[in-house]
């Protein structure tokens, strides 16, 4: 994945965040990350992306 690529991706996500009720984020970001996890079908490998996801959420 290119460094475009992964922008395009951000920017997608960051508009359909905007775009969706304020309560609703919580559930789409869950939502999105199953489906995700769904498509790379490695249980282990996901379950390393959820630790890593968790790591320096205090920093900007």
């Amino acid at each position: 994945m290119t460094p475009q690529d992964v922008e395009a991706i951000y920017e997608a996500l960051a508009r359909k965040i905007d775009a969706i009720a304020p309560d609703q984020t919580e559930p789409f970001l869950a939502k999105l990350a199953l489906l995700l996890a769904y498509d790379c079908a490695d249980v282990a490998r996901v379950q390393r992306r959820i630790d890593e996801a968790a790591l320096n959420l205090d920093h900007p």
